[in-house]
């Protein structure tokens, strides 16, 4: 990871933190919550320990931050899908696209709301509930749109199908971290190639 120039002389409060919370949020979606220090932050931002303390009061209030600023990223670019024309399939589809375009640079953003090793009580966890929860809810709209067009409105169906749809998406995040050599091009292509493959030509 590159060093942040964060520590130099000068530079604005807003675009400090900023750099802060950008240095900060790789290092939690990339080694988790339990395993993240301050210390680390700090070396990497390349500024000193209790500067990031007096920005953010605590390892906590750091990743609540930086937590509301992946939740609000991906929430928001989902619900701009959601305002759009497209409907089944295709607004899945056009979802992958822009969350693949939007989180190019970062896709480690995804994995903040996730962390099952990040605080399970106080703001924190209330900040992961209510973006997971906005997340879900608009997983659940789509599913059920898309299952209506399929003739199926079972709710038990649309919760199932609603909890496959979010576990492929988080499996592709996850993937993704993995090959950061990957484009959201690459990305985009490759599901393009994956759903194919999966329903088939319709031949059989």
């Amino acid at each position: 990871m590159a060093r942040a120039n964060a520590g130099t002389k000068g530079v604005p409060r807003l675009e400090r933190e900023t750099q802060i919370l950008q240095v900060a949020s790789e290092v939690f979606g990339t080694d988790g919550y339990a395993a993240t220090s301050i210390q680390t932050v700090a070396e990497r931002a390349g500024i000193s320990k209790p500067l990031v303390y007096n920005y953010f009061g605590s390892k906590e209030g750091l990743f609540l931050a930086c937590l509301d600023r992946a939740g609000t990223i991906v929430a928001d670019e989902i619900e701009r899908i959601a305002r759009g024309d497209a409907v089944g399939v295709e607004r899945g589809m056009r979802t992958l696209d822009g969350m693949f375009t939007i989180l190019e640079p970062q896709p480690y953003l995804w994995k903040l709301p996730y962390d099952p090793t990040a605080p399970a009580t106080g703001a924190v966890a209330d900040a992961v509930d209510h973006y997971t929860q906005r997340i879900a809810k608009l997983a659940d709209e789509g599913v059920s749109e898309l299952m209506s067009l399929a003739g199926n409105t079972d709710p038990v169906d649309v919760s199932a199908m609603t909890a496959v749809w979010l576990g492929i998406v988080d499996s592709l995040m996850n993937w993704w971290m993995e090959h950061p050599d990957e484009s959201a091009a690459a990305m985009m292509q490759r599901c393009v190639r994956l759903l194919t493959a999966l329903v088939g030509d319709g031949s059989r």
